[in-house]
């Protein structure tokens, strides 16, 4: 069975930093692009940052641009470091997994094969 969990969400000052991790279980996604969503209440899930499957290529939103960082450890591992937070940041963060490109999870394009649970992510001013 195909899993990814999230783990790392909290409450957080502006100005903090949170770095959600992502493990991923059941298959091998070595050749998977891997990223990282978040919706806020009310709203639409977004795009936050992507990564291909080499780790070589990565995109971000302009909203977290600078200030977020998206890695992979491994196939099966992905990160996401939070930085100078805001409280506009606040949301449920989710881990996706797509056998397409990072671009087109940037892009939105396709449908993402797999997805976490989400973990929730609160800043507070």
């Amino acid at each position: 069975q195909v899993q990814l969990v999230e783990s790392g969400g909290g409450l957080v000052q502006a100005g903090g930093s949170l770095r959600l991790p992502c493990a991923a279980s059941g298959r091998s996604f070595r050749r998977y692009a891997m990223g990282w969503f978040r919706q806020a209440p009310g709203k639409e899930r977004e795009f936050a940052a992507a990564i291909s499957w080499t780790g070589s290529i990565t995109y971000y939103a302009d909203s977290v641009k600078g200030r977020f960082t998206i890695s992979r450890d491994g196939a099966n591992t992905v990160g996401l470091q939070m930085n100078s937070l805001e409280p506009e940041d606040t949301a449920a963060y989710y881990c996706a997994a797509d056998a397409g490109t990072a671009q087109a999870m940037r892009d939105m394009s396709a449908r993402v094969d797999y997805w976490g649970q989400g973990t929730q992510v609160t800043v507070s001013s």
